[in-house]
C-alpha cells in the first residue's frame, strides 16, 4: 500500500471534497473518489471497498434530509430494501472474487457505463413523472420492481457509480411520479446497499483505512462547504461537468490498459 504522506493526503481530500460538492446537488462523486484512489496507488478492488466507505456517510445525511418524504412512503416499498441488503452483499462477495487484474479490465467499462448511466438521468426523470400512477396498486408489477432492485443492489455491491438511476427506474415500473419521494427512498436504498457492501469490504480487510479518516473529513465539508457553490451552477450543469469527468476518466483508463 502507498505511503500516506502529505500530498497524497491533500490530493485525497480534495477529490472528496469535490465528490462531496457533487453528490450534494447531482450525485456522481464515485466518479471522483474511485479513479482518485487508483492514481493515488491503491489496487482497482481495494479503491473500489475504500471509494464506497467514503461516500457512505453523505447518503446517511441525505436520508435525513429526506425524513419528510419518507414519512409519507407506502411502507410496502420498503419490502425493496431485501433485495437491495442481497444484492449489496452479493455484489460485495463477487467483487472480492474478482482478481485486480481482471478487475482493472472492467474498470474503463464500469466508468463508461457509469457515465452513460448519468447522461440519462433527465430523460428518465421525465420518463418517470409521466408514468402511470396507479401501477403501484399492481402486485404484479412490484414483484418485478423486487427482481430488478435485486440487479441494482449486485451492481451497487460490486462498483456503484450510477446505481441511483436503476433504483428511480425501478420506481417508476411501481408507478411512482413524486421525484422528491422517489429520490428519497433511493437514498435509503443506496444506503441500504453501500451499507452491507461495507460491512462485508470491513469484514474481509479489504479497505485501506488512512485515506478513509482524510476522505470523508473531505467529503463532509464538500458536502457542507461546497454545496452552496454548486447549487449556483445548478444541478443540470454540475452533471453535466461530471459527465464530461466521466467520459474523460474512462478514456484514460482505455488508454491505461
Amino acid at each position: 500500500m502507498p505511503a500516506l504522506d502529505w500530498i497524497h493526503a491533500a490530493a485525497a481530500f480534495g477529490a472528496a471534497f469535490l465528490a462531496g460538492v457533487i453528490n450534494s446537488v447531482a450525485g456522481g462523486g464515485t466518479l471522483i473518489t474511485f479513479p482518485t484512489l487508483i492514481w493515488l496507488g491503491l489496487n482497482s478492488v481495494t479503491a473500489n471497498a475504500t471509494s464506497t466507505v467514503v461516500v457512505w456517510p453523505g447518503t446517511l445525511g441525505s436520508s435525513w434530509g429526506y425524513r419528510r418524504e419518507l414519512r409519507a412512503t407506502p411502507h410496502r416499498l420498503y419490502l425493496l430494501v431485501i433485495p437491495s441488503l442481497v444484492g449489496g452483499l452479493t455484489g460485495a462477495w463477487l467483487l472480492r472474487f474478482t482478481p485486480a487484474a481482471a478487475f482493472d479490465k472492467l474498470v474503463p467499462f464500469l466508468l463508461l457505463f457509469a457515465s452513460l448511466l448519468l447522461l440519462a438521468q433527465d430523460p428518465v426523470q421525465r420518463k418517470l413523472k409521466s408514468a402511470d400512477a396507479a401501477a403501484h396498486q399492481s402486485t404484479k408489477w412490484l414483484v418485478g420492481a423486487l427482481l430488478f432492485q435485486l440487479i441494482v443492489g449486485i451492481y451497487g455491491g460490486y462498483f456503484g457509480a450510477g446505481m441511483g438511476i436503476f433504483m428511480l427506474a425501478a420506481l417508476g415500473v411501481i408507478g411512482l411520479t413524486n421525484i422528491h419521494q422517489m429520490n428519497a427512498l433511493r437514498v435509503v436504498l443506496g444506503s441500504s446497499i453501500n451499507g452491507i457492501a461495507i460491512v462485508y469490504f470491513v469484514a474481509n480487510h479489504m479497505v485501506y483505512w488512512p485515506y478513509v479518516v482524510v476522505m470523508v473529513v473531505g467529503a463532509i465539508a464538500g458536502g457542507y462547504g461546497g454545496a452552496g457553490f454548486a447549487r449556483r451552477l445548478g444541478g443540470t450543469a454540475v452533471r453535466r461537468i461530471v459527465i464530461f469527468v466521466g467520459f474523460g476518466l474512462a478514456l484514460s483508463f482505455f488508454f491505461r490498459r
